[in-house]
């Protein structure tokens, strides 16, 4: 592989929520005009592509990638690593290495990578299913793997999650409801980054039992948002009992002040560069043993969002947290949105950031994060018979351009900063690859 040697350069995700909030004003004022779709491919950001002489993965001039990780390697606890690598979370170990905590899309029909000897449930043929995270510890100089192991085991189909600001990963169940799921799956699970071996399995049960998409927690008031993957899915909140506690109970609430975000069949009810007022509606009987909680919700006066993916929260200039999720199915076009969610003490906003209106620009946003020249960075996925996924940039202007093309036939996942803001970790979902992709980031 061609290898870049970068100076280290610090992560400013301020600088993008900043960015964002000054663009918001000049467009409320009339100065300028939010752009998403065809101005797109003009905003090359780090150049054209140029393709990979390895055919796995191309990337703009001056960037580079090696593999770390990947599907049947020797893992320290006697498995190999499993299939289907989906959401991921990076963190700083208080030894100054690294761990990336990685979700494994498994159903119970799945190859676990070995016998697991503990986890949540087992399947009708009494194995450990096969469903889980596994941990990796890196060098942060050199990106070796020092430690890799199955870190959570016995759930089913962990898509995506999110990172705590106290070191752990929230890992979410994607689980429809009856079947092999029944009786209890369609969960968040934690799993602290600097744990060895597997966890004991406790299911955040107040957090709502439902098609779990993604988490996150915002720094400041300590509540967790989460989406739903469904076409008729919701926006959640959770106010936890304690803060930083999220397994001491708390209440669940969905996000109302609109019917509909998605924006289909002519309906246009959202905006780009648009906030609206947003409110919050508490749910009951969250544990949902009929798979009813979104609909529920919705009776009560909850949005419906096209297929809530990936969320990432980080404080803006004045110390604001500031939320932005995907939606994969969502726009006119149905190739997909972002939201901007901004909670406040005088009530909450929410705005279309981005809507796509081709899909050579964007099209079905996923996992996404934010990199440190302050743009949001977002894997695809798409299912076409033939697949051609990217690594989708959107600068705070909301002009979508690519950062790189996977070209074998799977979706990409799980895209997070190390903790310097030098390397992008994302993973290929099947085979399961985890890549490091270093490069100009602050450019």
């Amino acid at each position: 592989m061609l290898m870049t040697q970068i100076a280290p350069m610090p992560l400013d995700r301020r600088r993008f929520l900043a960015a964002t909030s000054a663009f918001a004003g000049l467009a409320a004022s009339g100065c300028t005009t939010a752009s998403s779709g065809p101005p797109a491919p003009r905003a090359l950001v780090y150049g054209q592509l140029v393709k990979d002489p390895d055919g796995v993965l191309d990337l703009p001039q001056g960037f580079s990638y090696r593999v770390v990780s990947r599907l049947g390697d020797a893992m320290d606890d006697g498995g190999t690593v499993p299939d289907r690598a989906d959401g991921m979370g990076c963190f700083q170990l208080p030894d100054g290495r690294i761990a990336l905590v990685r979700n494994h899309e498994l159903k119970p029909n799945h190859d676990a990578g070995g016998v697991l000897p503990s986890g949540f449930a087992r399947g009708r043929d009494g194995k450990v299913l096969p469903g889980g995270t596994t941990t990796l510890v890196l060098y942060p100089d050199t990106l070796e793997v020092e430690h890799q192991y199955r870190s959570l085991a016995g759930t089913i189909r962990n898509c995506a999650g999110g990172t705590t600001p106290w070191g752990s990963w929230l890992t979410c169940e994607e689980a429809k409801l009856g079947g092999d799921t029944e009786p209890g799956h369609g969960w968040v699970f934690e799993v602290p980054a600097a744990h060895r071996g597997l966890v004991d399995p406790v299911p955040l049960k107040a957090m709502g039992r439902f098609n779990h998409e993604a988490a996150v927690i915002d720094p400041v008031s300590g509540h967790a948002y989460l989406t739903e993957d469904r076409e008729d899915g919701l926006i959640y909140r959770f106010i936890p009992n304690e803060k930083g506690n999220l397994a001491a109970g708390g209440r669940l609430q969905a996000l109302t002040g609109i019917a509909d975000t998605r924006n289909w069949g002519g309906n246009v009810t959202m905006k780009v560069g648009e906030p609206i007022r947003v409110g919050w509606v508490d749910l009951d009987d969250v544990e949902a043993p009929r798979d009813d909680l979104r609909l529920r919700g919705a009776a009560k006066g909850a949005a419906l969002f096209a297929r809530g993916e990936g969320i990432h929260m980080g404080p803006d200039s004045s110390g604001r947290s500031e939320a932005y999720f995907c939606c994969t199915s969502g726009g006119a076009a149905g190739y997909g949105q972002v939201f901007r969610l901004i909670p406040g003490p005088d009530g909450d906003r929410l705005e279309l950031f981005y809507e796509s209106t081709d899909r050579r620009d964007f099209f079905y946003g996923d996992n996404l994060t934010v990199a440190a020249n302050g743009h949001l960075v977002v894997c695809e996925d798409s299912y076409d018979a033939v697949v051609d996924n990217h690594i989708r940039g959107i600068t705070p202007e909301g002009a979508a351009y690519p950062i790189a093309r996977l070209t074998m036939q799977t979706e990409l996942a799980g895209a997070c900063f190390s903790p310097d803001g030098r390397t992008l970790f994302v993973n290929a979902y099947s085979p399961s690859i985890t890549f490091a992709i270093t490069g100009p980031w602050l450019a």
